[in-house]
């Protein structure tokens, strides 16, 4: 290679290591993918978060159809229709916009928050950015629920077990995944703060929608999503667009619809909370995040629920585990990086052959296996590195928020 080719590969890697470009690129793909579904009318997703508001405000059932406006049924928690008033009240294209922003600027605020040298922190974003388009198209909110999952271990590393609980239960109260931010627990300095002000926001989240709403109908509304969600649970193995998790790749690669759950869950429980006997790693700041990085995986992984979009919260584990890696990185690592960034991420995508997504991974819920990998290389390597000597974190200091530059 050249030396003027050289330069130029130098100067564009430069060029895409700063914070300021990433960040716009970010904000493009949100606008790209917004004007793209907004103009061809689907946006079907974002009818039904925005109904949400105009149903609770009218006390309409929440989890019923409402075929005239929407398609599928809602499932989130009686909170959701709070947070969606002020993207309810705007016209489509500019609500729909500023829903997609607020989600994924979310996410990136959150990734550039864990204590990670900057050139890796620059390198996850670029590895989620694909995944987080993916999620942009179907208008979901997965992007924010996996950024108060990271944030959640970032105030519980600040001290700030008060806000670390509110973003906790807020996520628990809205799609109930955000209760994995209790699996950071053990590394807070101040578990009696963090355990009442757990209790604390969550009672601020049960009665928050009965200052807008009556408190009949919140109430009434936490049991129809109850009764939604169980509902939900019994149809998701019959859609290959549902249930795309460990349980779900089981059943439908051995044609057995019936197989249970539970035996699934309880052996991937004894392989989550294995690394828990650790606890002299507790205080290391890799440890912690290679733990984030299981939490993001194990949560999409053991869900009924997953679908594509969901996939960015466990996709950013896979970035985060893959840039936690010492160097040079094992050869079976970048092999298993390399099959999840394309089985997992661009399958959903038009640069995946058509026919393969079609016929065989989204038939046999394979977007999972990649995920299910890489969960079992971080469940290894929790259990076997010494987190120490981690050369991907940052000096010990107060979280750089230097992003974008």
């Amino acid at each position: 290679m050249s030396s003027i080719t050289t330069s130029k590969l130098g100067a564009v890697l430069t060029f895409l290591s700063r914070g300021r470009v990433v960040l716009a690129v970010w904000v493009l793909l949100a606008v790209i993918a917004t004007s793209k579904q907004i103009l061809k009318g689907n946006y079907n997703n974002y009818l039904i978060f925005k109904n949400s508001f105009w149903h609770a405000w009218e006390q309409k059932n929440l989890y019923a159809a409402y075929p005239a406006e929407y398609f599928d049924l809602f499932y989130y928690g009686p909170i959701f229709p709070v947070l969606m008033a002020p993207f309810a009240v705007l016209p489509d294209f500019l609500g729909g916009l500023l829903w997609q922003l607020a989600n994924n600027l979310f996410l990136f605020y959150a990734i550039s928050r864990l204590p990670l040298k900057h050139s890796r922190t620059i390198a996850v974003l670029w590895l989620v950015a694909h995944e987080a388009l993916t999620a942009m198209f179907n208008f979901q909110i997965n992007a924010g629920i996996a950024a108060l999952v990271i944030m959640s271990l970032c105030l519980i590393r600040e001290k700030k077990d008060f806000w670390a609980a509110c973003l906790i239960m807020l996520g628990t109260f809205i799609k109930l995944y955000g209760i994995v931010g209790v699996a950071f627990f053990f590394f807070s300095r101040q578990k009696p703060t963090l355990v009442l002000s757990c209790i604390f926001w969550a009672m601020v989240f049960f009665g928050l929608p009965m200052l807008l709403f009556t408190p009949d109908f919140v109430l009434q509304s936490y049991q129809d999503w109850y009764t939604a969600l169980a509902a939900k649970n019994q149809l998701n193995s019959t859609s290959i667009m549902q249930d795309i998790s460990v349980m779900g790749m089981a059943r439908r690669i051995l044609q057995d619809p019936t197989l249970p759950n539970l035996p699934f869950l309880a052996a991937g429980l004894v392989l989550f909370f294995l690394p828990y006997l650790r606890i002299s790693q507790y205080r290391h700041a890799a440890f912690q995040m290679m733990l984030l990085a299981s939490v993001l995986l194990f949560v999409v992984l053991f869900s009924s629920g997953s679908e594509s979009p969901t996939y960015v919260i466990a996709f950013t584990g896979v970035a985060l585990w893959f840039m936690l890696q010492g160097r040079p990185i094992k050869p079976l690592y970048v092999g298993l990086m390399v099959f999840a960034f394309l089985l997992t991420s661009l399958s959903p995508s038009d640069l995946f052959p058509k026919v393969v997504r079609e016929e065989f991974i989204k038939p046999f819920s394979l977007k999972a296996l990649p995920c299910l990998l890489v969960w079992l290389a971080v469940t290894y390597d929790l259990l076997k590195t010494n987190f120490a000597q981690a050369s991907a974190v940052a000096p010990d200091q107060e979280p750089a928020t230097a992003l974008p530059e």
